[in-house]
């Protein structure tokens, strides 16, 4: 009960309002991981209604390599965000990048897992692969977006004191630019390595012309796959 309880803070926008509000990092985590395999098993319920045979192992694979996925992608990206960090001069101390980031994954995670229920409908009412696949996309995009503004208003609330979480602080209160200039950069690179990580990861939804498989072999890009998903849904070719 907790870790709901900090959730619903972080939803209510506390650590926004107020930059001095303590944020328990262990119950921000272990819900990051709940609503991520929660919204990988509505993703993978694809390959229980979108196939002649139920394919039960779909649900499981995906609701593992989802979470997995933005592990693997913060792993990739942090390192960049440390150095844009030090070399703009906004001096977040290491910690607080972390908490501010798992906060803002916080909402990422519980908007993708409040849309999983609609994924879920249409997965089981469609045996359209490619709408159910953009479909995905456009809760992901939704998903990122409200994280993204979150993640902005935390770190540009003025404050009239060096903004401390659970005895971490700034040495100073950086400028508001410095740090939408640090953060709007990383941004791009974290939508471009989650996506393409997506891929590498693929399938989340298994296309009910291939059988199940856990990984596919390397081919083309993230990007390649959703011009040809939006040509084939719209053209039929």
């Amino acid at each position: 009960m907790k870790a709901f309880r900090e959730l619903d803070r972080v939803l209510r926008g506390e650590p926004v309002v107020n930059p001095q509000v303590p944020v328990h990092m262990p119950s921000l985590v272990v819900m990051n991981l709940v609503l991520a395999v929660v919204y990988g098993c509505c993703i993978g319920s694809f390959g229980l209604f979108g196939r002649e045979e139920p394919e039960y192992r779909q649900v499981l694979a995906s609701a593992v390599k989802l979470p997995l996925m933005f592990l693997l992608t913060l792993g990739v990206t942090f390192p960049s965000l440390y150095v844009f960090n030090t070399l703009l001069g906004t001096q977040l101390r290491f910690a607080v990048l972390v908490r501010v980031l798992t906060c803002a994954m916080a909402i990422l995670t519980t908007v993708m897992a409040a849309l999983g229920p609609i994924v879920a409908f249409f997965s089981a009412t469609t045996i359209n692969y490619s709408f159910i696949l953009l479909l995905n996309v456009a809760v992901l995009a939704v998903s990122g977006l409200f994280g993204v503004s979150y993640l902005i208003r935390l770190l540009t609330q003025p404050v009239t004191r060096p903004l401390e979480i659970e005895g971490e602080g700034w040495s100073h209160v950086p400028e508001q630019a410095s740090i939408g200039k640090v953060f709007y950069i990383w941004l791009v690179v974290f939508g471009m390595v989650g996506a393409q990580m997506s891929w590498v990861l693929r399938p989340f939804i298994g296309s009910p012309r291939v059988d199940f498989t856990w990984f596919r072999p390397r081919d083309a890009s993230f990007f390649e796959a959703v011009w040809k998903t939006v040509r084939l849904l719209v053209h039929g070719d």
